[in-house]
């Protein structure tokens, strides 16, 4: 179901004419109220009469994460506090946080960028969305709210967490929807068959999943244990939060980035150098419609590519593919790049395997060595120690013939590595520590 069909099936033509509008308008904003901006612009001789075509984007220098924290906490806010009617914050594991701002219209074009996502998942007013999206400085839940209500769906708050409790609301409230990250719908699919009931005996029917790169193998997982399908939902804080972009339930195949207020580009992230349609690289992304926060070429680490193919759903904008993980995430082996969802999709494609894993990287004198455990089904882990051997060198073998390093793999019992309400964190790297 298409939630705003003016807009979400533009003609090309017609799209960029309104992409390349908005971009005057966002870099004449951001010239004459960012100090940081202007300065940028002026370094490299751009004006906001530079820009007559959207080609002359790339002329623009790049906005990174240390920008916005060099900024800390309004720096780079384009309008007075006055103004600002919603401020939230990730969580600054590695150093301050990055703040973010939203005026009131850009609540409200969050709301009606969720509602689009929401609607592309075949979510309609009839439905009861048990949103298990942290709520709080985290933008998931309240970006998954704003848009649920927009759409007039039941919304039942309940966050993350309290995982039992969650099961109970989902039995008694009849919840049709579930929004939350991947691996932690994989855990309360876990603690509902420990609390006696099949998960594929819920009414739920679709689920949001997003925040954390995962697996199409995992996908399947997710959509056989509860019996769903199971949607890929994409944003990122900085950018404005859920809703950039989103699978439609038609295709499921890549990710509608809502290109009327956004403008991706992929670029590589060793060079900084925009790469063909179809490559995979770093993706970059241009607010055009944001008043509080606006950005350019914001780099947002994540891997992916653009499709420009036309979708079956009749939706117009470019589909960015599933992420592949981050650039900062990306692990080097014996100098080999390899992302912690290159081995997920192995783990979770080995028959008796669980979802569950953990990647150990430590280093023996000057070699790089790599622990990979593994929980296995019961009945595996109870079968002889021959047949577990004989698991664990297949998987090492098909590790090391799909990505090109040896590991060691360690089976491990069910429910024995930790879970995760939020987004999940499946490297241990000691070779920093």
């Amino acid at each position: 179901m298409i939630w705003n069909e003016e807009f979400e099936t533009l003609p090309r033509e017609a799209l960029e004419a309104l992409q390349l509008k908005r971009l005057k308008a966002t870099i004449e904003r951001v010239y004459y109220t960012v100090p940081f901006y202007r300065r940028k612009l002026d370094e490299v001789g751009i004006t906001p009469d530079s820009i007559r075509s959207l080609e002359d984007l790339k002329k623009i220098p790049f906005t990174t994460k240390d920008d916005l924290r060099e900024n800390y906490p309004f720096g780079l806010f384009t309008v007075p506090l006055k103004q600002i009617v919603r401020i939230h914050a990730s969580s600054g594991t590695t150093g301050k946080p990055t703040v973010v701002g939203y005026t009131r219209r850009d609540i409200e074009t969050w709301s009606e960028l969720m509602a689009r996502s929401l609607s592309a998942a075949g979510v309609t007013k009839e439905d009861i969305i048990q949103n298990a999206y942290g709520y709080g400085l985290f933008t998931g839940g309240l970006g998954v709210h704003y848009g649920a209500e927009k759409i007039g769906a039941t919304v039942i708050p309940v966050s993350g967490g309290q995982s039992k409790r969650q099961i109970t609301i989902m039995k008694d409230f009849g919840s049709t929807v579930l929004t939350c990250t991947p691996s932690y719908a994989l855990h309360l699919a876990e603690v509902a068959q420990e609390e006696g009931l099949n998960p594929r005996d819920t009414k739920l029917r679709v689920g949001l999943f997003g925040a954390e790169p995962w697996s199409e193998e995992m996908r399947k997982q997710i959509e056989e244990l509860w019996n769903i399908k199971a949607i890929d939902i994409y944003g990122l804080s900085e950018i404005i939060g859920p809703g950039v972009a989103v699978e439609c339930e038609e295709a499921q195949s890549g990710l509608h980035i809502f290109e009327d207020h956004f403008i991706p580009e992929i670029i590589d992230p060793e060079t900084g150098e925009s790469l063909p349609y179809g490559e995979y690289g770093e993706l970059v992304i241009t607010t055009i419609t944001k008043e509080a926060l606006p950005l350019l070429r914001y780099r947002t680490r994540d891997i992916t590519r653009l499709i420009k193919e036309p979708c079956i759903c009749g939706r117009t904008h470019m589909r960015i593919d599933r992420i592949r993980g981050r650039t900062d995430d990306m692990l080097i082996i014996r100098g080999v790049n390899v992302f912690p969802s290159q081995i997920e999709e192995i783990l979770v494609a080995t028959e008796g395997v669980l979802p569950h894993y953990m990647i150990i990287i430590d280093r023996e004198g000057s070699l790089d060595v790599v622990e990979v455990q593994v929980e296995v089904d019961e009945s595996i882990f109870s079968d002889e120690v021959k047949k577990l051997q004989t698991l664990a060198r297949k998987i090492e073998n098909n590790i090391k013939d799909m990505i090109g390093i040896s590991v060691k793999v360690k089976l491990v019992e069910p429910k024995t590595l930790q879970r995760f309400e939020g987004k999940a964190k499946r490297v241990i790297d000691k070779r920093k520590l």
